[in-house]
């Protein structure tokens, strides 16, 4: 396939994002005491498990966002709930603009965001931001034991791509790697999908959807996790 017409797109810059239900904001300083808050939620740090870090206690956790506002890749983003409170982070990551593939991770959701659409909408603002900048691939990687992830991806339309075995330490355990992407090809589908899941018709008085995503995605994926 000729990418003749095709150009490498720009990185991102380290502006907000906003969305229907959230703002997306470049990590700083001035989210320390909110985003702390919100992880405090989380008593048996369940949350934690399958991330690289965490987690913190304050001290750490403000050098952790010092090392992460100073970076560019990843960028990591705090999510600003509809409510005005913050409800956690996650990250552009592996960014590539010659090849045109960008990935989202980091996702470190909170109680309070966790199974909501806020959280739907955060990872759908990055979808959306990579692809109308002209990124031709955006993937998604995570623990091959972290079922949830990995039903979460397939909700989301990204596509298995499979194992890699044995591919890193973590917190002293070995992490298999399961991999999933979305392409530009099937980004117009799954922005429909995304905006009718997220349209204020699709839930009820009580803020429950009619709807489901995964529904609404099921037809783009190219290929199913096996597992699921």
């Amino acid at each position: 396939m000729s990418l003749k017409d095709w150009s490498p797109p720009s990185l991102p810059s380290r502006t907000a994002i906003r969305g229907r239900y959230v703002q997306l904001e470049p990590v700083g300083r001035e989210h320390v005491a909110g985003l702390m808050e919100a992880f405090a939620e989380d008593a048996s740090g369940r949350m934690w498990e399958y991330l690289p870090h965490g987690p913190f206690n304050h001290a750490g956790f403000v050098a952790w966002v010092d090392t992460a506002r100073a970076s560019p890749d990843p960028l990591h983003y705090a999510v600003r709930m509809e409510d005005g409170l913050l409800g956690g982070t996650l990250s552009l990551m592996r960014i590539k603009p010659a090849a045109g593939s960008i990935e989202t991770g980091w996702l470190t959701f909170a109680p309070r965001l966790q199974r909501t659409r806020e959280a739907t909408e955060a990872v759908y603002q990055l979808m959306r931001w990579s692809f109308e900048a002209g990124y031709r691939r955006f993937e998604w990687k995570c623990d091959a034991a972290n079922h949830g992830s990995r039903r979460a991806a397939e909700r989301f339309g990204f596509s298995y791509e499979g194992i890699f075995r044995q591919a890193k330490v973590v917190k002293g355990r070995n992490r298999d790697t399961a991999w999933y992407a979305c392409i530009d090809s099937e980004w117009p589908a799954l922005k429909d999908a995304f905006e009718a899941w997220l349209a204020p018709s699709n839930f009820d008085a009580n803020g429950m959807q009619k709807q489901r995503l995964g529904d609404l995605t099921a037809s783009i994926l190219v290929c199913r996790d096996p597992v699921l």
